[in-house]
Parts: C-alpha cells; sequence; structure tokens
C-alpha cells in the first residue's frame, strides 16, 4: 500500500514537473543578418524645412531574443559603426562625420540596449531601451512591429522586424543648429535575425 501511495506522489511530481515545463516559454536567440544585408538602419532628417537629407548606416551588428507568444521576456542589442554613415554625398558625410555632428574618430559605435518590452497587441510592440550616440545615453522607445517568422530555404528559421523612432540632436549633444525644422532625426529600422 505505502509502496502505491510512493509510486502515486512521484508520478504525479514527475507530470507535474512536466507541466510546467511544457507551459514554460523563453525568448530564442538570433543573430542579425547584416550579412546578406537584411537588415537596414535608415535615417531622415529635414533640410531647413524645404527637403529631407536621408541616408543610412551601412555597417551594424547586434542580436535579439524572441518568443512571439511571450514578447515581453525577449531583448535587443545593436552597435553601429559611426562612420559607416552614407547619405550618397562624400562631401556632407563628411561634415555629418565631424564633430559638428557624430564626431566619429571620438565616437566610432552607437549602440542600442533594450531594457523593456511592451506587448501591445497584433505583433505590434514598445521597444524601450537606452540609445547611445555621440558618447551620450538616453533612453529611446522603438515603436515596432513583427514582420513574421518561419523557415528559410537553407534549413534555418527567421524572424523579423520594423520600427520607427526619433531623437533631438541636442540630446546627444551635437551642437551644429540648422534651425527648428532640422532638430530631429527620424530612424527607420529593419530587422531580419537567424535562429541559433
Amino acid at each position: 500500500m505505502k509502496k502505491t501511495i510512493l509510486s502515486k506522489a512521484i508520478l504525479t511530481t514527475a507530470l507535474a514537473g512536466a507541466l510546467l515545463m511544457s507551459g514554460a516559454v523563453s525568448a530564442t536567440d538570433y543573430v542579425i543578418d547584416t550579412k546578406g544585408a537584411h537588415a537596414s538602419i535608415d535615417f531622415k532628417v529635414s533640410h531647413l524645412g524645404y527637403s529631407f537629407v536621408v541616408g543610412r548606416f551601412n555597417h551594424f551588428e547586434g542580436d535579439f531574443s524572441f518568443d512571439s507568444k511571450k514578447l515581453a521576456d525577449g531583448h535587443v542589442n545593436v552597435t553601429i559603426k559611426t562612420a559607416s554613415l552614407d547619405s550618397n554625398h562624400a562631401e556632407r558625410d563628411k561634415h555629418l562625420r565631424s564633430p559638428d555632428f557624430l564626431n566619429t574618430s571620438k565616437f566610432p559605435e552607437a549602440s542600442f540596449n533594450s531594457s523593456s518590452i511592451v506587448d501591445k497587441g497584433e505583433g505590434n510592440f514598445l521597444l524601450k531601451g537606452d540609445f547611445t550616440l555621440n558618447g551620450v545615453t538616453k533612453p529611446m522607445t522603438i515603436q515596432a512591429k513583427t514582420i513574421g517568422e518561419g523557415q528559410d530555404p537553407w534549413g534555418g528559421y527567421r524572424a523579423g522586424f520594423s520600427g520607427t523612432a526619433e531623437f533631438a540632436l541636442k540630446d546627444y549633444d551635437i551642437k551644429m543648429d540648422l534651425g527648428p525644422a532640422s532638430s530631429h532625426v527620424q530612424l527607420a529600422i529593419v530587422v531580419e535575425g537567424i535562429r541559433q
């Protein structure tokens, strides 16, 4: 009788553990696919209120953790090579890399490290974290959306997102003042990651 009770107790404990394990959701790690050019960080700044200067950062890397059923468990880390700034105009890019703007010789990297994710439903979320640029770190919120996830033709598994954010130049100690129309930078981000 005691053996039966003990066996039932062990079985119950094992089943409970299995249920807990099956119910546990953990985010999966991905590396951003910059080698395949399936990710981008673009910027746009008003030019005196008359047009826009648009460009991108050609070199960056990063990783993220993601679970579509529990977005809040994820995180994102991205490092940008600031000298890779490219607005398709060599003289302007030289100026943008100078101490007037990004001071890339002194601060060769910018970064974003997430601190929390707020799930807004239907694949939309707020990605909150710290953005470091020009030696200054400030909080940033990226409005993001899940694009999709699934198998790729090469036997891997991928997940992708898009997002937008905005920041004021003065918040990152950028002294050049081109007037109120040019005071903010808009970022457009596309990320595709390969599951590790």
